[in-house]
């Protein structure tokens, strides 16, 4: 058995040690990420290290490229936010604006529909990329979206979150990543009060620069 499929059995299910400390340091990044500290890019980092291992022994090709993506997309918020925070500036968040939300949303709709289909044409070759190219690619699309609009410190970004994890959950529980699945709900928690407290702030450096 390799790493990758080390883990335990709790109550008949099995759970991967992968799947158990990757999602760990996701909930970790969510919760720096409202405390809007730089460590969130560096934990996130990690996470998808491990994130990527569990999806890639569950067979979720998709949720393993979503993995890479977000690796790069750290290294991107990583930059950004050492940038906008540079001489221990407060990060500036801000809400998108009327044409990056069109931008966001059509990104995600057509993102979405181009991998899905790339999914099914490889599945037709024999390839198995997923065995649900449509969701899978509605959460590598809107996850990848979500995490460059928190490297831009768009509030709008948690409102992307619970768009994905509404099909993120069901589709951990029945790939099996019972944690995932477990997380997913978790986020959904966490994302309102991120949300909540993002949109707070952002309004009041709004005012100041008014």
């Amino acid at each position: 058995m390799s790493w990758t499929q080390a883990g335990f059995d709790v109550f008949s299910q099995r759970v991967l040690w992968t799947d158990l400390v990757g999602n760990v340091c996701a909930l970790t990044t969510v919760w720096l990420a409202i405390r809007k500290t730089i460590w969130t890019w560096p934990v996130q980092l990690v996470g998808s290290v491990l994130l990527f291992a569990a999806s890639v022994s569950a067979h979720i090709t998709g949720n393993a490229l979503k993995q890479v993506l977000f690796g790069v997309l750290a290294v991107y918020g990583w930059v950004r936010w050492s940038r906008g925070t540079r001489g221990g500036a407060a990060l500036p968040i801000r809400s998108a604006g009327t044409r990056e939300r069109t931008l966001l949303v059509a990104v995600m709709a057509l993102g979405t529909v181009a991998v899905a289909l790339l999914f099914v044409f490889l599945n037709a070759r024999g390839l198995n990329i997923s065995w649900a190219p449509w969701p899978d690619a509605y959460i590598f699309v809107g996850s990848a979206v979500a995490t460059w609009a928190q490297g831009k410190a768009l509030v709008d970004f948690w409102v992307l979150w619970v768009a994905v994890d509404v099909v993120g959950v069901p589709l951990a529980f029945s790939s099996g990543l019972v944690v995932s699945g477990a997380v997913y709900g978790i986020f959904l928690v966490m994302v309102a009060f991120g949300f909540r407290d993002w949109l707070r702030q952002s309004r009041q450096l709004r005012a100041v620069t008014a």
